[in-house]
């Protein structure tokens, strides 16, 4: 027995389409992957011109891009055995392939046009073909990424990890959350984004700190990414970063050789109770970048320039992970003999493929001896993660 999925994901810019197929889990004794990937494949909309993603774009591609990609997942779809089929034309007439047993589709959040037609999509394949149709939450579907990636690697009689509870922390262009997964369904927020999310905060950096020549030279929409690679431009490896190792260090500006400084976020309230607020905020890191950048009577120089982006994205970074550990040492402190202490966390999202982030993440680590951290990148965004939370 085994169960087919599949999975169409139109929530953002990225039109993904995915054929899934999980093992039957009361084989124990089979050393073949519980999950097996018969297709996945991802289209980009092309936002080049607007410098961000647009709306309409976004919307124009998906409507172009998503049923061409299902016909290729229909012919990915493998052969029926005992199961009910489906007909699927080819070039050499029509085939008879296994129909899935489920449609699972990301219902949000996201853009609302955008996820109107992998609704709409998803609900006419399921019409069509008579099974269930499965809405996905994109965030859940983010922070059980990991199991995912197991289930496609490890025999079927292995237990899924991470094991539950486990921490994961939501990095993208479009959201900023910490998530505490205590089950397969239970999931608890605790920490979001007040203002913007990280992956937007990283690009408007970007836009003051990148010079213009790089800006326009690059052909990317995505400046957070750029402002890496411009930064770290023989990559982080060789950057000696040292982890604050106590909360005032954290909490204090760091001053450098421009006269410049970055407060961290919080670290200064009129109560002086926020800085231990369970909750983000990046707006007011973009706010100094932009009064230093544009308060200069000479122009910023590139070594200036590269300062200012390692230390934008540490400050930025190190208010990410202030509110890791605060989770950690509270759930952690409040477990008992019937709960299990945080063993696992996780990153996932567009911006965990961050070298710098996660040459940070490491350090902080490092301090928690006992953690296991887990950068999920490689399937951090696409409709891969749309099928996990039944299939897994």
């Amino acid at each position: 027995m085994s169960r087919l999925d599949d999975i169409p994901e139109t929530s953002h810019d990225d039109t993904s389409v995915a054929v899934l197929e999980t093992a039957d889990k009361h084989d124990p004794s089979s050393d073949q992957p519980a999950a097996k990937l018969h297709f996945h494949h991802k289209i980009t909309a092309n936002n080049a011109e607007y410098r961000g993603i647009h709306p309409m774009t976004a919307l124009e591609s998906h409507n172009k891009q998503l049923a061409p990609l299902i016909s290729r997942a229909l012919h990915a779809l493998p052969s029926p055995s005992h199961t009910s089929s489906i007909s699927v034309r080819s070039e050499k007439g029509w085939l008879s392939k296994k129909k899935p047993d489920f449609v699972s589709v990301t219902r949000g959040p996201g853009m609302y046009s955008c996820l109107t037609t992998g609704l709409n999509t998803a609900k006419g394949l399921a019409v069509a073909w008579q099974v269930p149709l499965i809405g996905v939450n994109h965030m859940q579907a983010h922070a059980l990424t990991p199991r995912l990636v197991h289930a496609l690697e490890a025999p079927r009689s292995k237990y899924a990890k991470p094991e539950f509870p486990f921490l994961t922390l939501l990095v993208s262009g479009g959201h900023t959350m910490l998530v505490h997964s205590k089950t397969l369904t239970h999931h608890a927020i605790l920490a979001s984004t007040l203002d913007v999310a990280i992956g937007d905060a990283l690009d408007k950096m970007a836009r003051h700190i990148l010079p213009a020549d790089v800006i326009e030279n690059s052909g990317e929409i995505m400046y957070g990414r750029l402002l890496e690679s411009f930064a770290f431009p023989d990559g982080v490896q060789n950057y000696n970063y040292v982890a604050p190792s106590t909360r005032a260090e954290e909490m204090s500006s760091k001053s450098s050789s421009w006269a410049w400084a970055l407060a961290p976020p919080l670290a200064k309230t009129r109560s002086g109770t926020r800085c231990k607020a369970m909750e983000f905020t990046f707006t007011g890191i973009g706010s100094a970048i932009e009064r230093i950048c544009q308060g200069r009577v000479k122009v910023m120089t590139p070594d200036e320039r590269v300062d200012l982006a390692r230390e934008a994205m540490r400050v930025a970074f190190e208010h990410l992970a202030s509110r890791v550990l605060m989770a950690l040492q509270k759930l952690n402190e409040s477990h008992n003999a019937d709960t299990k202490r945080i063993g696992t966390v996780v990153v996932s999202g567009g911006v965990a493929s961050n070298r710098f982030l996660t040459k940070l993440y490491v350090k902080v680590e490092s301090i928690s001896s006992h953690i296991r951290l887990l950068i999920v990148q490689g399937c951090a965004h696409g409709s891969i993660y749309e099928g996990l939370p039944i299939s897994v």
